[in-house]
């Protein structure tokens, strides 16, 4: 998305025009499925996007290779139906192994992989969106309690022992994490569906915050039919 920072798509002779880094884009039509920087490309567009994209980090471990017979299938809790992110569970993976997360951390960057993440530019402007006030005086207490257990892999234990008792922090390796590009309205109310919003000639892919939503067939028909319909 880089690529976009110093364009703004420009409408001529029924086509967009975009100059990027790397060169002139011309176009019938845009799909914005932009991710962590999706709202930042409808502005572009001239599309006021109406939410702002706050990026969450979702921390994983995975299970020490002698424990992972202890998860036959995936493990989930029963989400709360007030916060949009599931809670730590267990994932058998497709390729092997057993991750066990994620929690849910505000990040301090789009792209806010870790910790030592931090972008000035990025956190001033969450920081005085009307929306993440908002969510944050009504989350505090639980947002805090994400960066304890993110920070404390003894809670993260307990978290996970709520699921699945056997396991003890030694059976716990660090992971990766995934940043989640959650969409946060004026009004502090974090999305949980898909948002989209439409022009003539593009779709605006705002919401679409999870791996399952983002590998989805059927949002990916609908987009299709968008494209092809106009």
């Amino acid at each position: 998305m880089k690529n976009w920072e110093n364009s703004s798509p420009k409408e001529r002779d029924n086509e967009l025009h975009a100059l990027t880094t790397q060169g002139d884009i011309t176009a019938k039509y845009l799909v914005n499925c932009g991710g962590l920087h999706s709202d930042v490309i409808a502005k572009k567009c001239g599309v006021d996007p109406e939410i702002k994209i706050i990026p969450f980090r979702g921390e994983y471990y995975k299970l020490a290779p002698e424990k992972e017979y202890l998860v036959k299938n995936l493990i989930y809790p029963v989400p709360d139906p007030a916060f949009p992110f599931l809670g730590v569970h267990f994932t058998r993976m497709a390729k092997g192994g057993v991750e066990a997360g994620p929690n849910a951390v505000p990040a301090f960057k789009r792209e806010g992989y870790s910790w030592g993440d931090f972008s000035i530019e990025d956190t001033v402007e969450f920081l005085t969106y009307p929306g993440y006030i908002k969510m944050g005086s009504k989350f505090a207490g639980m947002g805090l309690k994400e960066i304890y257990r993110s920070l404390n892999k003894g809670a993260f234990t307990r978290a996970l022992q709520k699921l699945l008792p056997e396991i003890q922090e030694n059976d716990l390796v660090r992971g990766g994490a995934g940043v989640r590009a959650q969409a946060l309205d004026r009004s502090g109310k974090l999305l949980d569906d898909f948002y989209l919003k439409h022009t003539r000639n593009m779709l605006h892919v705002l919401n679409a915050p999870s791996p399952a939503a983002t590998a989805s067939l059927s949002i990916g028909e609908y987009i299709a039919s968008e494209v092809f319909s106009h």
